[in-house]
């Protein structure tokens, strides 16, 4: 609503009160969110958790999927099914980006997640699979010179 996130905790006749995550109380008129469009994240029991892993170009991509995957199944909150997505979703500038899917009980999200985070970046450390981090490659072109060509 209006761009806010939280938990609804008031509805009246004039306003809706939300709490949001870090607790700040936001009251938004209704008025504006009769038009708007409303995000319930809690509206179904279960909810899809969305991680992207970058390794490095050097590296083994199907050991890094199979990395992941096996921490993904170790997790007990992760759903069987739907099974859970692992694959090579994107060659960006610094890194082959692996995707995952997982279905979760949406309580168990954002723990959930942040363990995954953890784990799939010691499991691929262990493994010896790198996580780069963003680097460019600069080229310096000599200017000609005028007085040498002479």
């Amino acid at each position: 609503m209006s761009g806010e996130s939280g938990t609804v905790k008031d509805i009246n006749l004039f306003q809706t009160i939300l709490a949001t995550t870090d607790n700040v109380k936001i009251i938004i008129p209704n008025g504006e969110a009769i038009d708007g469009v409303i995000s319930n994240y809690s509206g179904y029991t279960q909810r899809r958790c969305d991680i992207t892993f970058g390794i490095d170009y050097d590296d083994d991509m199907d050991k890094a999927i199979s990395i992941i995957r096996g921490v993904i199944e170790a997790d007990e909150r992760a759903l069987k099914d739907p099974e859970p997505f692992v694959k090579v979703t994107n060659l960006g500038d610094s890194s082959v980006d692996i995707t995952t899917r997982t279905w979760c009980e949406a309580s168990d999200l954002w723990n959930m997640k942040f363990d995954l985070i953890k784990k799939v970046k010691e499991a691929l450390d262990a493994g010896g699979i790198s996580i780069p981090y963003p680097h460019t490659t600069l080229v310096k072109k000599e200017a000609a010179n005028d007085d040498a060509a002479a």
